[in-house]
């Protein structure tokens, strides 16, 4: 026969404090879950955010590249746009130098849905294009720095050259 205060024993349950411990311990590992799948879907439009950042800057890059080296009227100033001009008269590339805007296309019109983001163009001459760095003497030649920003989340720089060919 089986004592019945054994039996008692090996059919107890779970006592108060043991079970709100496990409670607050499963409570910590679903805090911790849902902490990285809210970081997760907070952060899954970033490679978008810096792709599109990516394809703005070299279509700025190959758009300005496509220009004159210098003005046709030969009346350059290496400095920006002559007096009158705009976006849609561009004829050169220095006139891309201190361009500030949103994203537009060639006549100036903004792009739906890239509001957000911002474009800065440079246009300087450097002759420095030898090698290491060194001056190559009587060469015209021009660096292109386009950035392009996106709030505090993206901050994409790229550098092009034209050479006066």
């Amino acid at each position: 026969m089986t004592n019945p205060l054994s039996r008692r024993r090996s059919e107890r349950g779970l006592t108060l404090i043991e079970m709100i411990v496990s409670i607050v311990i499963i409570s910590i590992a679903v805090i911790g879950v849902l902490g990285v799948m809210t970081y997760t879907s907070a952060r899954s439009a970033d490679p978008m955010v810096t792709q599109q950042a990516v394809y703005i800057a070299r279509s700025y890059l190959e758009g300005i590249r496509l220009h004159n080296f210098s003005d046709p009227a030969q009346v350059e100033t290496y400095t920006g746009p002559e007096a009158g001009e705009n976006r849609a008269s561009y004829d050169d590339i220095f006139d891309y130098n201190g361009l500030s805007e949103p994203p537009t296309d060639q006549d100036g019109t903004l792009i739906n849905g890239l509001g957000g983001y911002t474009v800065a163009v440079t246009v300087v001459r450097d002759g420095n294009l030898g090698p290491s760095g060194t001056m190559v003497p009587n060469t015209a030649a021009a660096k292109i720095t386009v950035e392009v920003k996106y709030g505090s989340m993206v901050d994409f720089t790229l550098v092009g050259y034209r050479t006066n060919y």
